[in-house]
């Protein structure tokens, strides 16, 4: 990495940290009765709250905040408000994971009118992110899409701007965008940092080097396949916790986060001790059994905390995700519904019909299982 590319992301971090000082404003009341979300941490191989009670997450992810900004459509796809926050906790709702845009949050250049951007998208992210906790939900702040230039194979798009999933994060904007993200939220532990979405490093080495793309994701630097220089995951814990921030972080596997095999090899140092481990599951993935996750999850959950942050199928119906709903509940492992969207999930998962809850066929798989629990 060049020096200049090294003073461009100094600056822009420092740039962050005046910025977000003072931001935080008195939250919002929640509904009437609901205590505020709980602060979490990590002991052993769960995450616990303050007073050492065994918690997971259990609740939904909501997609938005990763593309209607930097397609110039405004900031959410669909409404944020406490009516919408209602029909989630409506369904026992414990958390729900927050998709955001590495360019949007630092306001660079590359961000269209019509887009939200830089103070205007932070205060909005912080603005959901109280509304969630006071109404006793955890919110899981996830880097989705991110900058850099990648036509190889399973690319997203051919566009270096943060328009699409790429492989890994970059370090010219998602270091700035982790000092940012942890200055604004640091000292409120029922905020979550999931550093990225869904690594795929592997698929740039055509799935030859396996050892390889777990250093890159490790390690970053100039990975096989990728045109750009890469931040590994040691580098954004070290950024988060550069800030003070003790705040749980999660790591997702390679393979769009379906492969954990190696994840405790190469899981980073953390000092403060709060790293735990994400994976995601849907029917099209190639860990998609019982067997599979007895295998491969399950050695990840028995060292650190597991959270399944994504399940789905592409059949509208919930006869994958119940067995492994219910693998996860024998396992203590948290899980969340792709999406809380109303997209048509006959082309793929999405939760509801419309935000006052109403659920689709694959929905409701999830809102009977959620509610059925204490």
């Amino acid at each position: 990495m060049s020096d200049r590319v090294l003073s461009r992301v100094a600056r822009a971090a420092a740039l962050l940290v005046t910025v977000a000082v003072g931001l935080f404003a008195p939250r919002p009341a929640g509904a009437a009765g609901t205590a505020p979300a709980a602060a979490l941490h990590v002991s052993g191989n769960r995450l616990v709250t303050a007073d050492g009670a065994a918690f997971r997450f259990l609740g939904v992810n909501r997609s938005g905040g990763e593309f209607s900004c930097i397609q110039g459509k405004g900031m959410w796809d669909g409404p944020v408000d406490q009516a919408s926050v209602t029909a989630m906790r409506s369904w026992n709702v414990r958390a729900v994971r927050v998709g955001l845009n590495e360019e949007c949050w630092l306001g660079t250049a590359d961000v269209p009118a019509g887009g939200v951007s830089g103070a205007a998208y932070r205060q909005a992210v912080q603005d959901y992110v109280n509304l969630l906790v006071a109404n006793g939900i955890n919110p899981i702040l996830e880097l989705h899409w991110t900058w850099g230039r990648y036509t190889s194979f399973s690319s997203g798009c051919g566009d270096e701007k943060a328009t699409c999933q790429k492989p890994m994060p970059d370090m010219k904007y998602a270091p700035a965008f982790w000092t940012g993200v942890a200055t604004t939220f640091k000292g409120d532990d029922a905020v979550v940092f999931d550093l990225f979405n869904e690594p795929y490093p592997d698929w740039a080495t055509l799935m030859l080097d396996k050892p390889g793309a777990w250093r890159c994701w490790r390690d970053g630097g100039s990975c096989f396949g990728i045109g750009y220089s890469v931040a590994g995951f040691q580098t954004l814990v070290n950024a988060v916790r550069a800030t003070g921030a003790t705040n749980v972080i999660q790591l997702s596997g390679l393979r769009y986060a379906n492969d954990m095999r190696q994840w405790l090899q190469y899981e980073p140092a953390d000092p403060t001790g709060n790293l735990t481990a994400a994976a995601h599951v849907y029917n099209f993935n190639d860990c998609k059994s019982v067997s599979c996750y007895d295998a491969e999850l399950g050695p990840v959950a028995a060292a650190v905390p597991l959270t399944i942050n994504e399940i789905g199928e592409n059949d509208c119906g919930h006869g994958f995700i119940d067995p492994l709903m219910t693998w996860a509940d024998t396992h203590g492992i948290g899980y969340l519904g792709w999406t809380w969207n109303t997209w048509d999930c006959k082309s793929g998962p999405a939760l509801i019909t419309d935000y006052t809850g109403t659920p689709t066929a694959f929905g409701a798989g999830l809102k009977s299982r959620l509610t059925a629990l204490p």
